[in-house]
């Protein structure tokens, strides 16, 4: 798919978008992008109020450097407005939406989206976040005095992870927050300005998931006093802090749980799902982590405390674990109400603070209103990617499904990208995660089998709508080929390892994105879209960004009407996998 540019253009960013929130009764004006030569006739703005679908004819606004510009106005009318527009030439016409342009009726699944409710924080959306998992970071010298608790198979810093079986959760090494404090500058350097750290609530595993308490910081990782002290260290340097909750479970040794067990008429009781013979649900059947059951109301406000008492401690938001299915089961589901409460309880504390839901899959839905600010955009980025530049060589399992990644061409994994951030809409996206692995999920060396591939994957992180989060370890190049080999150990005494050309190509990416609007703001118009080659604009009042990425050497791409001035970024050469970011005139 080639000559892009000349296909109708509307998206969220500010070219097209007057504001993407707006309260109700307001009206927004929207802006298409026609060619001028493409001979369309007409544009109609079409929009859903109360289920009905309406029509009103957009105008033309001004025609210059070959393209025509019109105008219509959208009245949000409901919380969550949508819109789309039908491009009329000669006896027919094509419906523009989110996902594209289409010559056949289509769902309203891929609506434009105005909402009635405020989006995520500019800090948030901006930022480039880097997630940092405690026991694998970094030991500060207090670990060293710290008894390894009973639960625990100790482990040296140098160890492999153990990538399966039943002591992979209990492989510990003592990684503390003091040991992160003491490298935030590190962190400064490659450009990140948020770290999302994983549980930091005691429970007997090295991933924490299983909390035994909210009410406090695990001991082994220093405690409420080292917690104090990272997030001091790192306000200090210009950085927030992301805490992790789940939402939907405890550990089965947390203090809730155990009162639950042991008085079947207390209020804690209710929190889980229990059945006559005393036996409880636990998520995916792992019965050391218990459901939470929020249709309990003594839960909601006993959660809210939690979300509101480390927010105050001075935290800056929350990434919410296994957001999919919190208050999910069966019959029930009022995931959106959780989402809400968390989302309400944490702004009323910090109004600017970010709440961030994990969603290992199609998030499709719980991105709409006024709860989840964005999500782990796994489908609607990691995925595509992972398909796109995995190498074909050797075999890589799959995050969550049952065979290894697929190696797909780039018109399928783009199409799919496309479908999957039209269904959550222009906003969500921009404040969900663009992820090339966690700890979740195998490393993306391994993926991609390559350091210039792996460095094609982060040009793409970090220039497509949404915000770059890195994995601590992916800019040293360390390899996993699943969730748990993925966890390993920072090199730092190692001082070569942090010399690599991988790391200085996130600290560029970094500083790139950090200094161009269009990066982090801008329209998305796609120029081409082949099999082994993508191009793509971002275009923002302040400026338009030019992005080519090739898996393989590839034919120039012709590029109508455009002059690239600054090279930007460049990775590798024409004979070959290569990367190049330029600034348009």
């Amino acid at each position: 798919m080639d000559h892009l540019l000349h296909e109708p253009h509307h998206d969220g960013s500010p070219l097209y978008l007057e504001q993407e929130s707006a309260p109700l009764g307001t009206a927004v004006r929207v802006r298409v992008r026609t060619s001028a030569q493409a001979g369309v006739d007409a544009i109609w703005l079409r929009t859903i109020e109360d289920g009905e679908p309406f029509y009103a004819p957009c105008t033309v606004e001004t025609t210059e450097g070959g393209s025509t510009w019109w105008v219509g106005t959208v009245t949000v009318h409901n919380p969550v407005q949508r819109y789309r527009f039908m491009v009329v030439t000669g006896e027919s016409f094509r419906w523009l939406n989110q996902a594209g342009v289409y010559d056949r009726d289509v769902t309203d699944a891929h609506d434009f989206r105005i909402s009635a409710y405020d989006g995520a924080p500019d800090w948030g959306r901006d930022a480039v976040v880097y997630q940092v998992f405690p026991d694998r970071f970094a030991r500060s010298a207090a670990a060293e005095d710290r008894p390894t608790p009973a639960w625990a198979v100790p482990a040296q810093w140098s160890d492999d992870p153990i990538p399966s079986g039943p002591d992979v959760s209990l492989q510990f090494y003592g990684g503390d927050l003091d040991g992160i404090t003491e490298h935030l500058d590190h962190l400064v350097t490659l450009g990140v300005a948020v770290i999302y750290l994983t549980p930091v609530f005691p429970g007997e595993s090295n991933h924490r998931y299983n909390a035994s308490t909210f009410d406090e910081v695990d001991p082994l990782l220093g405690g409420d006093e080292a917690y104090r002290r990272l997030i001091d260290a790192a306000h200090a340097r210009g950085l927030r802090v992301l805490g992790d909750l789940t939402s939907n479970h405890t550990g089965d040794t947390h203090e809730w749980f155990l009162r639950a067990r042991a008085d079947l008429d207390s209020t804690e009781r209710g929190f889980y799902y229990f059945a006559a013979d005393g036996s409880h649900e636990g998520w995916k059947g792992y019965q050391t982590l218990p459901k939470l059951d929020h249709l309990a109301t003594a839960l909601g406000s006993r959660f809210s405390g939690v979300v509101a008492r480390w927010l105050e401690f001075g935290i800056d938001g929350w990434r919410v674990d296994v957001a999919n299915m919190t208050g999910r089961r069966a019959d029930v589901d009022i995931a959106h109400a959780v989402a809400r409460e968390i989302r309400h309880t944490a702004i009323s504390i910090r109004p600017d603070a970010l709440v961030l839901a994990e969603h290992g899959h199609d998030a499709t839905g719980d991105l709409d209103g006024d709860g989840w600010h964005g999500t782990m955009n796994y489908y609607g980025f990691s995925f595509p990617l992972w398909e796109w530049l995995r190498d074909p060589t050797r075999p890589v399992p799959s995050f969550g499904l049952p065979v290894d990644i697929p190696r797909r061409d780039g018109i399928a994994a783009i199409t799919s990208m496309r479908e999957f951030t039209a269904s959550f809409g222009w906003r969500a996206v921009s404040s969900s995660w663009n992820i090339l692995g966690s700890h979740d999920s195998p490393r993306i060396r391994t993926t991609t089998g390559s350091a210039e591939l792996q460095q094609l994957a982060a040009v793409l992180q970090f220039t497509l709508p949404g915000v770059p989060m890195i994995f601590a370890g992916d800019e040293l190049g360390l390899e996993g080929t699943n969730g748990e080999d993925s966890r390993r150990t920072m090199p730092w005494s190692d001082p070569a390892a942090f010399a690599t050309a991988t790391s200085a190509t996130y600290a560029t990416l970094a500083r790139v994105r950090r200094e161009h609007t269009a990066l982090r703001r801008g329209s998305l118009r796609w120029l081409r879209i082949a099999a082994d080659d993508i191009a793509f604009l971002r275009e923002h009042p302040d400026g338009t960004v030019l992005v080519t990425v090739a898996r393989t050497r590839t034919e120039p791409v012709d590029l109508p009407g455009l002059t690239p001035t600054d090279l930007l970024f460049g990775v590798g050469d024409a004979s070959g996998p290569h990367a190049r970011i330029w600034r348009i005139s």
